[in-house]
């Protein structure tokens, strides 16, 4: 059965507006596909570990093919439960917040857990290759300010660390088809309620069709 994993990176849970459109497409993907399965992975709730020491000398005994003791293999044993709904899932959602000209250091930090040889990627002498090809994804980006407007004093080229880090990150793990719809001026009253209006029916559209 066809499973879509949202991952929800805002912590504002009554006010976000990518909480608002990732709802908005996950309405719509519900309607246009009544029998898949939707899961929600909160990166608030989790409890997240700490890639500590257990989990570098994990990594690194993995690497040399070394044996790990109790303590790596329970570090390692936990960013694997975590990558599992990335490996199930068909496709992928991500609501992801602007944060200091990137992504919140909650997704940041699953991104760093999860993203490990043999779980996410491999590599060998002829280069990377990722595992998680043959998904897709779509990524709703929220930002308080503008990046597209005229005059922009923070431009896209120098300041936008959020859609390119999202994107360059998804296709080094093997997802090469990424939606982005982009929610804008979210901290300007009316101005914010009609890009957040625009975004919504933009989500719909890519959901129906995802």
């Amino acid at each position: 059965m066809t499973q879509v994993l949202y991952i929800e990176g805002s912590p504002n849970k009554a006010y976000s507006a990518s909480i608002d459109v990732c709802s908005a497409f996950l309405d719509a993907y519900r309607s246009a596909n009544p029998g898949h399965v939707i899961r929600k992975f909160d990166v608030w709730d989790e409890g997240l570990p700490e890639f500590g020491e257990d989990a570098l000398a994990a990594k690194y005994a993995g690497l040399n093919g070394t044996a790990l003791t109790p303590e790596q293999a329970g570090a390692w044993r936990r960013i694997e439960e975590l990558a599992a709904p990335f490996h199930e899932a068909d496709k992928l959602l991500f609501g992801v917040p602007l944060w200091n000209f990137s992504i919140p250091y909650k997704l940041k930090q699953l991104i760093d857990l999860i993203s490990q040889k043999d779980v996410l990627f491999s590599f060998d002498s002829s280069g990377f290759a990722g595992l998680l090809r043959g998904k897709k994804a779509a990524v709703v980006y929220a930002r308080g300010l503008s990046y597209s407007s005229p005059g922009s004093l923070t431009p896209a080229s120098e300041f936008d660390l959020q859609r390119p880090y999202m994107e360059t990150w998804l296709k080094f793990v093997g997802v090469e088809d990424v939606a982005g719809i982009v929610v804008e001026r979210t901290l300007f009253g009316a101005d914010g309620k009609v890009d957040r209006s625009r975004a919504i029916e933009e989500a719909r559209a890519i959901a129906r069709a995802f």
